[in-house]
């Protein structure tokens, strides 16, 4: 490598430049923000030999770098991108860049929801059963840095375990996961993308390069998700809430389940369990290996079981044992605002789903739990419809709570599914009305369906309110 420009410096740029320092390349950066945190990167940067731009683009030498990496949250219709494809180049992403210098095997994870959780609790069974594991990649959040960084591991790990967004998708060439991971399909990112194909088009980049050794690893619950890998090369494992069909997990009798997967090096499981009625057999021919009571994981929702099986078949699928799988599912802590429990008082349990950034994640957690709701949603308008909230609202929420930018929205669209309450105070306001409102035995959910960007930087900044407002 010689040359190399990065176009963007968040973290994952500044990572995919100090990796490209370290392996010898002449460095170009480009930003076009100039707040602190961009200056005190470009002075890192500048200090380990790249030449860095804060403000604006030198397209001419971008143009001459033999690689040019792009920040996931630079759109595509960007006029530096526009400007590289009249001049007739391509760009890569950062994970793309990243994994050129892995020194071992990559589960890759992706999926419109669920995807964090799978990722982090994939790497928690791994770790269980005794392996090295470098985790990271879109994962944030301080549960992992930028996939750029993980190449720096000395010795490598056993796996590398990334989480992959879409935007970070769109941009691979080489990219080949020895186990990739679709937790599932629903729109989302439509204030980026001009349509749902759209969308999952960069989805399905993840099977760009299968070949057969893949892996991969599906939700047998969700149509769209077990369609989109095509004729894609490699074997497939599925996970689902019900019996599985195939190789791969599910729930019976209560419990979860491993089917067919017998592990490279591991000790056979038991073929029973108390209350679990199994011959150690399905019906359609496949070992069943229990694992824990569905009562037994420390995750709310259903859709966390669904994440805890599509971890397990990946872990296994890895190597990992079956009592490492056990203990790790037992003892995996839940992620920051993703169904978090932040405060119980006055017999009102508040939970934080500040990354219920779509219309999906915000039904899902509706549906998952069982005591009548109080549900905050709002923020930044994506696009998407809301009819579909409107759908599981009734019978579920005593009353939403509308905030935000897109709340005028929301009230249209939601009209005469539940109680509807609107707040032009933000979150603050509609936190306080959702105390006023809330009675013993009720959840307060902040599931907002939309993104954080009017009002706060990041979901997680928006959840740390919300933890604040409510203890």
């Amino acid at each position: 490598m010689t040359s190399i420009s990065v176009l963007g410096l968040g973290a994952s740029g500044e990572a995919a430049a100090q990796l490209a320092l370290k392996k010898g390349g002449e460095v170009y950066v480009s930003d076009l923000h100039t707040d602190p945190n961009a200056h005190a990167r470009a002075q890192r940067l500048r200090e380990g030999g790249a030449v860095v731009d804060l403000g604006g683009h030198d397209l001419a030498r971008i143009l001459a770098s033999e690689i040019v990496v792009a920040s996931p949250g630079i759109p595509p219709d960007a006029e530096v991108l526009r400007s590289m494809e009249r001049g007739g180049r391509r760009w890569i992403s950062e994970p793309e860049f990243a994994v050129r210098f892995f020194q071992g095997p990559l589960i890759a994870i992706t999926g419109t929801n669920g995807k964090t959780t799978v990722a982090a609790l994939t790497a928690h069974l791994l770790r269980e059963s005794g392996f090295q594991v470098g985790l990271g990649g879109n994962i944030g959040g301080g549960l992992g840095p930028a996939a750029s960084q993980l190449a720096f591991q000395d010795p490598p790990p056993d796996w590398y375990v990334l989480e992959l967004s879409s935007f970070q998708l769109a941009a691979v060439e080489t990219l080949t996961p020895s186990i990739g991971v679709l937790t599932n399909l629903a729109p989302d990112h439509l204030d980026r993308y001009p349509s749902v194909e759209a969308y999952y088009a960069d989805k399905a980049q993840l099977f760009k390069n299968a070949g057969s050794e893949s892996r991969w690893v599906l939700n047998q619950d969700d149509a769209l998700a077990m369609a989109l890998p095509g004729d894609a090369a490699g074997a497939r494992f599925t996970f689902s809430l019900g019996t599985p069909t195939g190789a791969g997990a599910g729930v019976v009798d209560g419990h979860l389940v491993l089917k067919g997967l017998p592990g490279p090096g591991a000790r056979p499981g038991p073929t029973a369990e108390p209350n679990f009625h199994s011959t150690g057999e399905d019906e359609t021919g496949g070992e069943l290996q229990p694992l824990i009571p569905r009562g037994s994981l420390p995750l709310l929702g259903r859709h966390n079981v669904a994440n805890a099986l599509a971890a397990a078949v990946t872990a296994r699928l890895a190597g990992a044992g079956l009592d490492g799988i056990r203990n790790g599912l037992q003892t995996f802590s839940p992620l920051p605002h993703r169904l978090e429990p932040v405060a119980d008082a006055g017999g009102v349990l508040w939970v934080n789903d500040s990354k219920a950034t779509n219309v999906a994640a915000a039904r899902s957690a509706v549906e998952s739990l069982s005591r009548p709701l109080v549900l905050l949603l709002g923020g930044k308008d994506k696009g998407e419809a809301f009819a579909p909230l409107a759908q599981v609202l009734p019978g579920r929420a005593r009353l939403a709570v509308l905030y935000g930018e897109a709340r005028g929205r929301l009230a249209r669209e939601l009209e005469g599914s539940v109680p509807l309450l609107e707040v032009s105070e933000g979150l603050e306001g509609a936190v306080a009305v959702a105390r006023r409102h809330a009675r013993s035995g009720d959840v307060v959910l902040l599931a907002p369906a939309c993104s954080s960007f009017d009002l706060f930087p990041d979901y997680q900044a928006r959840g740390e309110r919300f933890r604040e407002l409510t203890s």
